[in-house]
């Protein structure tokens, strides 16, 4: 597997284009002339992602002149669910395969949505993270890390936040792990914003 430079540069002698785009000003009619050209003659386009990203004019062009084959799940202008009829060219195109853009409203799509719910929910019990989290930070302005042994008791670190708040640290990411045992103790790895002052650290 390589990583293309572009769009142009992975289409480039490609047998098969499958496309998997959010819809934007940016990818509208992405896939035009230029890149459906660069396939090779007899190629494959797959279009699953939303209408209007693929410039479906040049993509009939390339049916005809490079014998591109095609199939469409989504197109530019589908119809409404209450007009029975789709009299678009596309759809009337012998060398296009189309598909109705229902995958998500099947009993098996329905189930398995219903199923990573309860997934979900019963991981975030179990752990208090919920996967699959879509907008976490991938990257915390965090600098600098404080390790703080500590007893498992009320109030602890709620001292070691304060004390922090006073020398406006901010807390970027923590964790608080607790072992086992009488009287247990506890260690919290705390990413900071920025180095705590000496008076700070003498508090905690």
């Amino acid at each position: 597997m390589e990583l293309a430079s572009s769009p142009l540069d992975a289409c480039r002698g490609a047998h098969m284009l499958s496309v998997h785009l959010a819809k934007t000003p940016e990818t509208t009619h992405l896939v035009g002339r230029q890149l459906l050209e660069a396939l090779q003659p007899g190629a494959y386009v797959v279009h699953t992602a939303r209408g209007g990203i693929v410039a479906e004019d040049a993509l009939q062009e390339v049916i005809q002149t490079r014998g591109i084959r095609a199939g469409l799940d989504v197109f530019t202008n589908e119809p409404a669910s209450s007009d029975p009829t789709f009299t678009d060219s596309i759809a009337q195109n012998q060398h296009v395969y189309g598909t109705h853009h229902i995958g998500a409203s099947t009993e098996q799509a329905t189930e398995s949505v219903g199923a990573e719910v309860v997934r979900i929910v019963e991981s975030y019990q179990r752990t208090g993270s919920a996967p699959n989290c879509v907008n976490l930070a991938t990257q915390t302005r965090a600098s600098h890390l404080l390790v703080v042994r500590h007893a498992d008791r009320v109030g602890v670190l709620a001292s070691v936040l304060d004390a922090l708040r006073q020398n406006e640290v901010n807390v970027q990411e923590m964790e608080n792990i607790v072992f086992r045992g009488e009287g247990s103790a506890a260690v919290a790895r705390i990413q900071l914003s920025c180095p705590p002052s000496a008076h700070t650290l003498d508090l905690l």
